[in-house]
């Protein structure tokens, strides 16, 4: 009985390191998305303003 709680324990353990892996490299790469959508958004927002506020 001993045994069997101990494998069930690193068994859980092990699943839920995979599991964290996952979440911090999704967590990564949708941060890098949204650094970039944020860039574009920044970007195009400044010339927008610009050609709106230039001298013609």
């Amino acid at each position: 009985m001993k045994y069997g709680l101990i494998a069930i324990l690193v068994l859980f353990l092990s699943a839920c390191s995979s599991t964290w892996s996952g979440v911090k490299k999704d967590s990564s790469e949708i941060w890098d998305a949204t650094k970039e959508k944020s860039s574009d958004v920044y970007h195009s927002t400044k010339k927008a303003i610009h050609n709106a506020t230039a001298d013609e």
